[in-house]
């Protein structure tokens, strides 16, 4: 019985003590999902609203790892400098984590965008684009897939453009762009 006890507690200390408490940005996508301050999107495939038999081989792979996007914005006001200033800090703390492979970086420290990946160079698991500018705030967007690689994202950027996007998803973005 002792035994038991013992093992079940130490498998419970096992289990504590494994968890990363380090921020991800998952992690701050949950904690920032309700908070009215943010705009929270998940989009799926579907809203390419592609006709897949007129794809090439090429665009139905890149299409197929494709699982979803997920969105979060802060709209940046006069009321919420110093908020917008902690959550940017926050995201760009979370991004510079060497699982994040920055992939290009645009614009100054104060207004631009960066694109970094998740995973190996042929196997990437993820792609995240933030961007920000201090008038209007920020956005961070997750693509999530399965082995992707840049071949796949650059070949999906192409089928975007082809698409019928169904802009219903994307309406809470609007209030982002409104001034």
């Amino acid at each position: 019985m002792k035994t038991k006890i013992f093992s079940i507690a130490l498998m419970a200390l096992l289990s504590l003590a494994s968890c990363n408490s380090e921020p991800t940005l998952q992690k701050y996508f949950v904690e920032n999902t309700e908070n009215k301050d943010f705009i929270a999107l998940d989009i799926s495939p579907s809203i390419l609203n592609l006709e897949k038999t007129k794809l090439s081989a090429e665009q139905t792979e890149a299409v197929n790892s494709f699982e979803k996007m997920n969105i979060i914005a802060f709209k940046a006001n006069d009321q919420n400098q110093a908020q917008f200033e902690t959550e940017r800090t926050k995201v760009k703390a979370i991004l510079k984590d060497p699982k994040y492979q920055e992939l290009m970086k645009i614009g100054s420290g104060k207004d631009g965008a960066s694109v970094s990946y998740v995973g190996s160079d042929d196997h990437i698991n993820e792609f995240v684009i933030f961007a920000n500018k201090k008038e209007n705030g920020f956005a961070v967007v997750r693509v999530l897939g399965k082995d992707m690689n840049p071949n796949n994202i650059m070949t999906l950027m192409s089928v975007l453009q082809q698409s019928k996007i169904d802009m219903e998803q994307l309406k809470p973005l609007e209030q982002l762009i409104k001034k």
